[in-house]
C-alpha cells in the first residue's frame, strides 16, 4: 500500500483515474442489477410470476451464483492481472443482462439472471485490490466510499431512466438497451486503467490459509455478519421499493422511477461517502469509529424508513425514505474498507470476495425473497407496506453485531499493522 507522504503527482493522478474508472464500471454493475427492480411489474404479468417467484429470480438466481463465483474470481484477482478480469466479466455480465429480455417463461430469466451474477462476482474483489493498493491507508474509506457511491448513482440513473424507459418500451427490448453499452465501457477499462505493481515481498497464500486468517479475526467475524444482515434489508427494498410506489400509492413507472431513484441517488450517495469519510475523519483518534458510524446509521435510519412505508401520505413517505437512506447506506464503503484494513496485498481480494460471499448469499440471496414471501404472505399488493417496514427492523440487529466488531477492531488492526502490511 502506498504511503500518504507518497501520494503525490503521478501517483495521485493514477489513483484518481483508476477510481473514475472503476466507479463507472459499478455504475454498470448496479444499472445491470438494478434494472430488474424496475420490470418486475411488466416481468411478472407477462410471465405470470407471483412476487415469491419475482424474489428467487431477483434475489436467488442472482445471488446464490454470484456468491459461488466470487470466491474464485477472487482468489484469480489475487493471482491475476486485475484490469483483465474487470474486462473479462464485464463483457460477461452485460451480454447476460441482455439475454434478460430474450426469456420466454420463468426459468430462462432465472437461468440469464444467473449469468448476470457469475459476471458481477468478478467485478468487486479485483477493484477494490486495485483501490486498495493504489491509495495510502489513511484514505482508503474515502476512495472506497466513493467506488460504492455507484451503488446509489446506479440506481438513480436505473430507476429514474429504466422507469421512464419502461414506459416507452417493451420491458424486453430495455434490458438490451441497459446491458449492450457495458461492452463499450470494457473496452475503455481496458485502454486506460492501470494495474498497480504488487509487492514481491508477499507470496500468493494458499487459499485455506486465507481463509483462516481472515475467519481467526472477531472484528470479520462479527462485521461480516452485521454487513450481511444490513444488506439483507437493501436488497428487499432495492427489489421492492419500485413496486411498493406503483402499488401503494399509485403512481406510474416513470414517476416511481424518478423518485426512488432521487431519493437513492442522492441522499444513498450522500449516505455512502459520509460513511467513508466519518470514518477517515474520526480513525486517528480512535479506529473503533470506522465501525462505530456505521452502527449509528443504521440505528438512525429505522424509525424514518418504518414510518415512510406505513403512512398513506406520499409526501412523508418521500421524506422518511430519504432520511433513512442516509443512514442506511453509510456501510456501503465504509464497510469493506474496515476489512481491507484488516489484511495484506495479496489477501485483498479474497478478503473482499469472502465479505461479499456473504452478504449476497444470505443479504441479496435471502432478502428479497424474505420480503416477497412476508408480502404474499399478508395478501400481496399493498400489503408490501408492511413486509418492508419488518425488513427494515433488521438493521437493529445489524447494529448489534457492528458493535461486536469495534470491541476487537483495533486490537486486530494493531496486530496486523505490526507486520507492516
Amino acid at each position: 500500500m502506498i504511503k500518504d507522504s507518497e501520494f503525490t503527482g503521478a501517483s495521485r493522478r493514477t489513483a484518481q483515474i483508476s477510481l473514475g474508472l472503476l466507479v463507472l464500471v459499478n455504475v454498470m454493475s448496479q444499472l445491470d442489477r438494478q434494472i430488474m427492480s424496475v420490470l418486475v411489474e411488466s416481468i411478472r404479468i407477462d410471465l405470470d410470476l407471483t412476487d415469491t417467484q419475482i424474489g428467487v429470480v431477483v434475489g436467488v438466481a442472482f445471488a446464490v451464483f454470484y456468491t459461488l463465483a466470487g470466491l474464485p474470481l477472487g482468489r484469480l484477482a489475487d493471482r491475476a492481472n486485475r484490469r483483465t478480469v474487470i474486462v473479462s466479466v464485464l463483457s460477461f455480465w452485460s451480454l447476460a443482462t441482455a439475454a434478460c429480455g430474450l426469456a420466454q417463461g420463468y426459468w430462462q430469466l432465472f437461468a440469464a439472471r444467473v449469468g448476470v451474477g457469475i459476471g458481477e462476482a468478478g467485478c468487486a474483489p479485483a477493484a477494490q485490490s486495485i483501490l486498495s493498493e493504489t491509495f495510502p491507508r489513511e484514505r482508503i474509506g474515502r476512495a472506497l466510499s466513493t467506488y460504492q457511491m455507484a451503488i446509489p448513482i446506479g440506481i438513480l440513473f436505473g430507476l429514474a431512466g429504466g422507469g421512464y424507459l419502461a414506459d416507452h418500451y417493451h420491458w424486453r427490448t430495455v434490458f438490451m438497451m441497459v446491458g449492450l453499452p457495458g461492452l463499450l465501457v470494457a473496452v475503455i477499462v481496458r485502454v486506460f486503467l492501470k494495474e498497480p505493481p504488487r509487492s514481491d515481498s508477499e507470496e500468493l497464500e494458499p487459499v485455506a490459509s486465507v481463509l483462516s486468517t481472515i475467519f481467526a479475526m472477531p472484528t470479520i467475524r462479527q462485521h461480516m455478519l452485521a454487513c450481511s444482515i444490513q444488506t439483507m434489508t437493501l436488497a428487499a427494498t432495492a427489489t421492492f421499493n419500485f413496486a411498493f410506489m406503483v402499488r401503494v400509492h399509485g403512481l406510474s413507472n416513470t414517476e416511481a422511477g424518478i423518485i426512488i431513484g432521487l431519493i437513492t441517488g442522492i441522499a444513498g450517495g450522500f449516505g455512502t461517502y459520509m460513511g467513508g469519510y466519518l470514518g477517515d475523519r474520526f480513525a486517528p483518534k480512535d479506529p473503533r469509529w470506522r465501525i462505530g458510524w456505521l452502527a449509528i446509521g443504521a440505528v438512525l435510519s429505522v424509525p424514518f424508513t418504518i414510518s415512510a412505508y406505513l403512512t398513506s401520505s406520499l409526501p412523508l413517505t418521500i421524506v422518511g425514505l430519504t432520511l433513512g437512506v442516509v443512514g442506511s447506506y453509510m456501510y456501503a464503503g465504509a464497510g469493506h474498507a474496515v476489512a481491507q484494513s484488516l489484511v495484506g496485498p495479496r489477501m485483498r481480494a479474497m478478503t473482499a470476495a469472502s465479505m461479499l460471499f456473504a452478504m449476497n448469499l444470505f443479504g441479496y440471496g435471502a432478502g428479497p425473497v424474505v420480503a416477497g414471501w412476508i408480502s404474499d404472505a399478508f395478501g400481496g399488493d399493498e400489503a408490501l407496506r408492511y413486509s418492508l417496514a419488518v425488513m427494515n427492523m433488521l438493521l437493529l440487529w445489524a447494529a448489534v453485531h457492528y458493535w461486536l466488531a469495534s470491541r476487537t477492531y483495533r486490537e486486530d488492526l494493531a496486530r496486523v499493522q505490526a507486520l507492516g502490511l
